[in-house]
């Protein structure tokens, strides 16, 4: 399939033996107003159980140029956070490359991410203003999925599901360690989803049960 036919023609056929899990880091919060500033991916691939491939990821620092960024871009108390300085964001990749290489490296994958819908807006807004487009990729949260499947479990943030299933994380807040953990909270996970979908679950089953959190509400 061309681009041309991805971007314009309908949704392309999703690739089920790759997911791939994402994260950003971004100047704050505000997703209309805030930059993005980083972008890190790991693949997911499932033979037939899946399986977190160290080989296949992928990460970039979005060029941020003091003209169009200051103070929002170069914000010294967010940069204590995600750790990314004002060299390396001004030294880092021109958007529209940067976000082609992402369409490039995550191809006909759907997504993952924790409280995805943020990083799915971020990419999305910055996609829409250098490239004029937004990959069609399918996305899932796998925060209301693993309330879904695990309603035992009290925990809500990311840090509370590694906890619960012993995760550990080399530096909280940095993408590329963050998108470890998240695919590591999802292969914790699998067995509860197989319980609700059987032994082969396709990426369509657990948005479902990922969209069905609204009926039973909060836990």
């Amino acid at each position: 399939m061309s681009l041309l036919q991805r971007w314009f023609g309908g949704a392309p056929e999703v690739d089920e033996a790759r997911w791939v899990v994402v994260d950003v880091e971004t100047t704050g919060l505000d997703v209309t107003r805030d930059r993005l500033l980083a972008i890190a991916a790991i693949a997911v691939r499932f033979t037939p159980q899946p399986v977190i491939d160290l080989h296949d990821s992928f990460e970039v620092v979005l060029r941020q140029d003091a003209a169009a960024g200051e103070p929002a871009a170069i914000d010294r108390a967010n940069i204590l956070l995600h750790g990314i300085g004002v060299g390396e964001q001004r030294a880092g990749v021109d958007a529209a490359v940067a976000l082609a290489d992402f369409e490039r490296y995550v191809a006909r994958s759907p997504l993952l991410g924790f409280h995805a819908e943020f990083d799915r807006a971020m990419i999305g807004r910055a996609s829409r203003a250098v490239l004029g487009r937004v990959a069609p990729n399918p996305w899932l949260d796998l925060e209301p999925l693993a309330a879904v499947v695990r309603r035992d479990v009290r925990a809500r943030s990311l840090d509370e599901w590694m906890a619960v299933f012993g995760i550990t994380c080399l530096r909280r807040h940095q993408a590329a360690a963050d998108t470890l953990a998240t695919a590591e909270l999802l292969i914790a996970l699998w067995p509860a989803v197989q319980r609700e979908c059987g032994p082969t679950p396709r990426f369509a089953d657990l948005r479902k049960l990922a969209d069905s959190r609204r009926w039973i509400g909060p836990h």
